[in-house]
């Protein structure tokens, strides 16, 4: 019983830790989403902390709304269709290794979001935004790795080893950042901006395991008693978080221009229900989100229609260190490591009504020594393109497209220390592949 016992707590808490606000999405390194905008997402946003083309900008630099002379009111959704291969996979307890079937997990998310904009006079401005910083979708199929594990049944007691489906399930994870935001012109080259993040996440986290069971006798093992199915994890969880972003931008001239800005990012508390074989309640989750710093650059060519721009951007992933409880208990380590993302691009202004534009992303997976087939992190290149048609000088609508791919990454994943010192361990290969659309329209008062 002690065995049985052993592995029920260590599969409890790596459930959790493997799901809870983690990503198994393309859309970028860790568990972090680039959509706020479908200008941006067409030039891999680089520059996007200070070119200013919609209100969307508020989101990556408050202050680039001095920029501004009219409200501008922008309305987005961006559709992110992912795709993860998971292939070459073996399962092994202390008892023995099984391969277990390639699988392919597809996803569809869509990301809507809103800004407006508005200027007080020719010093201040204010913003509101609503958009997600964070979020995932997978779902493994429950029949990927069913029947693996074993209940072995005996007069000295039972073991059980959870099956490579273990490894799997279901997580849904999404989140709302609101963002009220203010800029201050200090002269014709310098303006300054701040604001409240306020951020709402959920998550909806599933995990079954379906186990052979065999029946032993004086040594002798009987014919095996058929499977038996058994819920790991029923999690409906949601909280509240409060973080701030500061930022700054200086005019050279009206052709050349640098943003600068900071966000940090908070704690935040999930609670609700946590369900694991009658145990209902193991306590809070805290879940760390990663500040973040952008400096980006504009740089319109004189007398051209040609303008470049880029960004980079660092990413404090080594917040995410591990996942606690509200009591103290470390249900998992991460040991992520920070990160950067460099993008550059282009725009090309064919005339008064339409804009074209190109981008190229860098993004570094946050993964070191630690892997896991739930986080099939790697590095990500963005190969975007979008454009911009004008209707007049008051309407335009923003098209966005990206195709991102990952690289494939060897993935040892562990249960209880692995099978060597008794637990379960899942070797594997991921790779994961994105597009991404994105359409925006703005209106300008």
């Amino acid at each position: 019983m002690n065995n049985s016992r052993l592995f029920k707590k260590s599969l409890l808490a790596v459930t959790i830790a493997s799901a809870s606000f983690a990503t198994t999405q393309a859309t970028a390194a860790g568990f972090q989403l680039n959509s706020q905008s479908a200008t941006g997402l067409g030039r891999a946003f680089a520059g996007d902390a200070v070119i200013a083309d919609n209100a969307s900008v508020m989101s990556r630099n408050p202050a680039a709304m001095s920029l501004f002379d009219r409200t501008e009111l922008s309305l987005g959704v961006n559709v992110i269709n992912s795709e993860v291969d998971i292939k070459g996979t073996t399962y092994t307890n202390p008892s023995y290794s099984r391969s277990v079937d390639d699988i392919q997990n597809d996803a569809t998310s869509v990301v809507p979001n809103i800004f407006i904009a508005h200027p007080i006079n020719d010093k201040f401005a204010v913003g509101f935004g609503a958009y997600s910083n964070f979020g995932t979708t997978n779902e493994f199929d429950s029949n990927w790795g069913a029947g693996t594990g074993t209940v072995i049944q005996s007069p000295l007691g039972t073991t059980v080893a959870p099956g490579a489906d273990a490894f799997g399930g279901t997580t849904n994870v999404s989140s709302i950042n609101l963002l009220l935001a203010a800029s201050y012109r200090i002269n014709d080259q310098w303006s300054i901006g701040a604001g409240l993040d306020i951020i709402h996440g959920e998550g909806e986290l599933k995990r079954d395991t379906t186990m052979n069971v065999i029946t032993t006798q004086d040594g002798q093992t009987f014919t095996p008693a058929g499977q038996t199915t058994q819920n790991l994890m029923d999690v409906d969880a949601s909280g509240w978080g409060v973080g701030f972003n500061l930022g700054a931008v200086y005019e050279l001239n009206e052709n050349n221009r640098f943003g600068l800005s900071y966000h940090y990012s908070p704690e935040i508390e999930a609670s609700g229900t946590v369900s694991y074989q009658g145990n209902a309640n193991i306590g809070d989750l805290k879940m760390p989100l990663p500040s973040r710093a952008e400096f980006s650059g504009y740089h319109r060519i004189e007398d051209t229609k040609f303008a470049v721009h880029y960004s980079i951007q660092y990413i404090s992933w080594s917040d995410f260190d591990a996942l606690v409880t509200t009591d103290g208990t470390n249900i998992k380590d991460y040991k992520w490591q920070d990160t950067f993302h460099y993008s550059i691009g282009g725009t090309y202004y064919i005339n008064q009504n339409w804009e074209a534009r190109i981008g190229y992303m860098f993004d570094e997976g946050v993964q070191d020594q630690l892997t896991s087939v739930s986080v099939p992190d790697s590095d990500r290149q963005w190969f975007s393109a979008g454009a911009s048609y004008h209707f007049n000088a008051d309407q335009s609508l923003d098209l966005g497209f990206t195709y991102l791919v990952g690289e494939d990454v060897a993935v040892v994943d562990t249960i209880n220390g692995g099978a060597a010192a008794g637990g379960l361990t899942l070797n594997t290969t991921t790779k994961a592949t994105a597009m991404l659309f994105g359409v925006q329209y703005t209106h300008r008062f």
